[in-house]
């Protein structure tokens, strides 16, 4: 169950020619494919462009009308090997993943592909993640596509820019035989626009076609000799190609190119960043004229020599905005320039930061920085934004103190699980049995779970990628010690890439460590999309196959499931037997409970048309007496649930805080259960809230409501006693 649904949306997608697109870029991105006659579709989940692959999903009787095969892969690395189909038959093809977490997994497909070359046209489609609201390592998609020789498109983060990258992505892959990436920022993915649609196209060329007519062409097998010569051919026949494609198409683009003698050069993708920069800065308005000459590199890879030649004649200096490290293009503008004996002096990395992401703040600052070196009138008699300025000019000025006072002031605020989740009971029994096992090595993982590295659990040491964490912790594996590791994986990394590389792996070279398989029911970091082992049945894909018959399957003898998470004795229970069973061979407990997130999203709507239809509906939720609470927090320490807070202690003669739960509450019960060591703590209750109560609920209240005011009256009356 998909965190979003596009259900209603994918009707734009039916859209003809004339009609004009209102949406989401992602959703844009799909159009765009249904036009340019995609064959195939395939992909992993991932932000930013975990949609497209739920749009996809949504989408599934558009494509399946059009011919087209969608594939929810099982990795990057599959998505990216489908990508085969277009190496010998003219069938255009499209995958989609996150970013470089994802090209890493796909490196090697890649690679093959790009060797040999393609055929029909090859997009892959990457959601680049980079910067402050990143969730993976910070590197760039453009080493990539120089590694591996495959062209990458930056778009102006707009619909029209985006649809136009899409369609001459393919027909550029098409022209130069090479596969192209096209990368997406975050901002691209979801801004939202229009666009002048055209009619969907089914493949000239289709599946049923090149399956009933199969072909093969030896010299496109990444194998030697050929492999030497799809180096050659690569420098020699398509990367001219493509230039040539590049410039008679138009699809990098200038702007007012002749205005001033100094201009700047960016990547698409950070078009209306620095527009915005130079509207701010008085040297652009909001419609997107500009007064600086402005070379758009909406191909960031291969660069065009003739271009920079053509934009930098006459011109004393150039800015190169490009975002991240290393500064690649900078390097290789270097080297054109210097080849062409142009002597423009060439700015980039000087004025603006080396890493990082290029927000509205650095941008102005550093474009600034370069105008005040080049043309300092234009800049005169303005009032500059604060992010341009320097702070020596900004001491004293009430704005910076305010921007000061606040970076001191305000608390960090680190990811958490969510309210409910049944992952925390599960690092709520590991802290328990450290208190009697004492600390272990704890490999970690790539998912949700991985928020169990930060406070209140603390818990882990490594993580190396996603259905990594048994492999992780490989090489402690020594019969000099009884202690053992522990290592974590998801339910997502173990279908990804775990079961071979971590359990496999394990099996074969005889480990005698512990694996921890968190089965939450569905891939729920990257969206919550159905894997093979979730619970509910999903009409296009096939679900319900258990993780421990998996294991099993590839050799692990001694496997636990805990099909209640929330049960601290049994987590508890099971980790200690695991942890110092005299039994050798790897061990894993598969630890099962639904993904409360996803379990909120399917019951709230029912339970909603539940109340609006009049039936009876009982929701249960915890909450604490303040006269019991001692306030020695434990609850907070070994949960650390959102809805978990503090308030003030309601007894005089006490001063510590006692804890309190908000509205928040799922009624999951765990605060209460690992308040003293897996036992409820005395001060938790738990309520019942029931809508549309019967009669019967109804007597039932009013004779409890009897009952404790006579009890409540007797205390009064006792202690009006002890005070006369």
């Amino acid at each position: 169950m998909a965190e979003r649904s596009f259900a209603a949306e994918v009707r734009k997608l039916r859209l003809g020619a004339g009609e004009e697109f209102h949406g989401e870029g992602i959703l844009a991105v799909t159009k765009a494919l249904l036009q340019s006659g995609v064959s195939y579709v395939a992909g992993y989940q991932g932000a930013p462009i975990s949609h497209l692959m739920d749009v996809l999903t949504d989408a599934n009787d558009i494509l399946k009308e059009l011919g087209i095969r969608f594939e929810h892969s099982a990795s990057e690395a599959t998505a990216a090997a489908t990508l085969a189909a277009s190496v010998n038959y003219p069938l255009r093809g499209a995958v989609t993943f996150k970013a470089t977490v994802g090209t890493n997994v796909a490196s090697d497909a890649i690679a093959n592909l790009a060797s040999g070359g393609v055929t029909g046209g090859a997009l892959i489609i990457v959601g680049e993640d980079y910067g402050e609201g990143s969730s993976i390592m910070q590197e760039r998609s453009h080493a990539f596509a120089m590694k591996s020789q495959v062209w990458l498109l930056d778009p102006r983060p707009n619909l029209p820019s985006i649809v136009r990258a899409v369609e001459q992505g393919f027909e550029l892959s098409e022209a130069s035989r090479t596969p192209v990436m096209l990368e997406l920022r975050i901002r691209a993915c979801h801004v939202h626009g229009s666009f002048v649609a055209t009619e969907n196209r089914r493949a000239d060329f289709t599946l049923k076609e090149a399956m009933e007519q199969p072909r093969r062409d030896v010299g496109r097998i990444a194998l030697p000799p050929s492999t030497y010569l799809h180096e050659q051919e690569k420098v020699t026949q398509r990367w001219p190609d493509a230039v040539r494609f590049i410039q008679e198409r138009g699809l990098n683009e200038f702007f007012a190119e002749d205005a001033q003698d100094f201009g700047i050069v960016l990547q698409g993708g950070l078009y209306n960043g620095v527009l915005r920069a130079l509207e701010l800065l008085g040297l652009a308005d909001a419609f997107g004229q500009s007064r600086i000459p402005l070379y758009v590199l909406n191909v960031t890879y291969p660069l065009v020599d003739a271009e920079f030649t053509r934009f930098c004649a006459g011109k004393r200096a150039i800015l190169i905005v490009e975002e991240g490290q290393p500064d690649f293009i900078e390097q290789a503008v270097h080297a054109i320039l210097r080849k062409a004996d142009v002597q423009t002096r060439l700015h980039g990395k000087d004025v603006l930061p080396m890493a990082g992401e290029y927000t509205g703040g650095v941008l102005v600052k550093g474009i600034a920085r370069f105008i005040e070196k080049q043309a300092p009138a234009l800049l005169e008699g303005r009032t500059l934004p604060a992010a341009a300025s320097s702070l020596a000019a900004l001491e004293g000025h009430p704005k910076a103190i305010a921007i000061h006072d606040a970076t001191t002031q305000v608390h960090g605020r680190p990811p958490s699980f969510c309210t409910g989740c049944p992952e925390r009971p599960i690092f709520t029994a590991i802290k328990l049995v450290e208190r009697e096992l004492g600390t272990h090595h704890i490999s970690c993982d790539i998912g949700c779970h991985l928020f169990s590295i930060l406070p209140p659990f603390n818990i882990g040491a490594t993580t190396m990628g996603y259905g990594l964490g048994w492999a992780g912790a490989a090489a402690f594996n020594t019969e000099e010690t009884s202690k053992r590791t522990l290592s974590i994986m998801g339910d997502g990394g173990f279908w990804h890439n775990g079961l071979t590389s971590g359990v496999g792996n394990a099996v074969f070279n005889q480990t005698d460590n512990v694996l921890v398989v968190i089965d939450n029911g569905y891939s729920a970091a990257t969206g919550g999309q159905d894997v093979l082992s979730s619970k509910a049945s999903n009409p296009i894909r096939a679900t319900n196959h258990p993780i421990e018959k998996a294991v099993r399957g590839v050799g692990v003898e001694w496997v636990r499931t805990v099909d209640n998470t929330y049960s601290l004795s049994r987590m508890r229970d099971a980790l200690r037997e695991a942890l110092t069973t005299p039994a050798k061979g790897p061990k894993v407990i598969v630890a099962s409970s639904e993904c409360m997130l996803n379990k909120q999203r399917r019951e709230k709507p029912l339970v909603r048309k539940a109340i609006g239809d009049g039936q009876r509906v009982v929701r249960e939720r915890f909450g604490i007496d303040p006269d019991t609470c001692t306030g020695d927090h434990s609850c907070i320490r070994l949960s650390g649930c959102p809805s978990l807070t503090i308030k003030p202690n309601p007894d005089p003669l006490r001063r510590d805080p006692i804890a309190a739960v908000l509205d928040s509450c799922v009624g999951c019960g765990l605060c209460g259960e690992v308040a003293d060591a897996a036992v409820l703590c005395p001060s938790f209750y738990r309520a019942e809230i029931i809508n549309n109560p019967t009669r019967w609920d109804r007597f039932k209240e009013r004779v409890r409501g009897a009952v404790i005011g006579w009890l409540q009256a007797r205390i009064d009356r006792r202690l009006e006693g002890l005070a006369a």
